[in-house]
């Protein structure tokens, strides 16, 4: 008997790290126009980038159905202990939701934790993994859901964008800002704060805001895992994982990982991002 761990695609965990630790991810939904896909399942990553940079429509996430979860619940629930799912922020989507009302109505003959990270991209897939690493251990259900719930405090995600076009595009800011924001070249960093995205910083060149971003992680070390992210270039997030691993003390090598979907519309080509946990 075990304890299976369960998340969804905004956790942007990628698919050998989820087998690796047992991890279900429950995807959710892109929608360009009138076709949907299911997000790392009928849409890759890179299919989502090129639709998104040379496709003619703009596209919309949406969470997993209560039907996907209570389908997954029952799925994974054979031969379980207990099932502990764990999620984007429930201020930024409604996954938490549909997750709820489906192990509602899911035929299952064990418990089901339901744990809001209050973060998005790697920063809700570090607690999922933190999670999923008990449980590979022979944690209780007790056990695992208290490693979700103490690491979700210690997870941080942060955003440097190139361009403020694709929040616009997306609704999240007005066209005045974005226009201004073009004109002045700003950089704008955001981060997830208390489940929300927050303005973080602003700087005027490329450097400046790597910079403040490697910043960021020294102010919340020591860092225990996590992942410097990507859309389209991968090159500088390479070149800073590189830079904070040559700075780390302890803890796990700073892995080089993609932004899915759900903020990859948002973020657009050339962002980079950290999802990191403190330890």
């Amino acid at each position: 008997m075990a304890v299976r761990v369960v998340t969804d695609s905004v956790s942007d965990i990628p698919p050998d790290m989820a087998a690796e630790l047992g991890i279900t991810i429950v995807p959710a939904y892109v929608r360009f126009g009138n076709d949907v896909y299911k997000d790392g399942v009928e849409l890759t990553t890179d299919q989502f980038f090129d639709k998104l940079l040379n496709g003619p429509d703009f596209p919309a996430t949406s969470q997993p159905s209560v039907g996907d979860f209570s389908e997954t619940y029952a799925e994974v629930a054979d031969g379980a202990d207990g099932i502990v799912s764990i999620h984007v922020s429930s201020k930024l989507s409604g996954t938490i939701n549909s997750a709820q009302q489906g192990a509602g109505v899911a035929d299952v003959g064990c418990p089901i934790e339901i744990v809001d990270t209050l973060q998005a991209s790697f920063a809700s897939g570090v607690v999922a993994v933190a999670a999923a690493r008990v449980a590979q251990n022979g944690g209780s259900l007790e056990e695992v859901t208290e490693a979700a719930r103490d690491a979700a405090p210690r997870a941080h995600c942060f955003a440097l964008l190139d361009t403020l076009e694709y929040l616009e595009k997306g609704g999240r800011i007005g066209k005045a800002q974005a226009m201004l924001g073009g004109l002045l070249k700003i950089k704008p960093i955001i981060s997830i704060e208390d489940g929300v995205v927050e303005n973080f910083a602003k700087e005027r060149t490329s450097r400046k805001a790597m910079a403040r971003l490697h910043q960021a992680i020294e102010d919340i070390a020591p860092i225990q895992m996590g992942a410097v992210m990507y859309s389209t270039d991968r090159r500088p997030a390479e070149r800073l994982a590189a830079e904070v691993n040559a700075t780390l003390d302890g803890g796990e090598e700073i892995q080089v990982l993609r932004f899915g979907a759900a903020l990859g519309a948002y973020v657009g080509p050339n962002a980079v991002g950290l999802g990191v946990m403190r330890g």
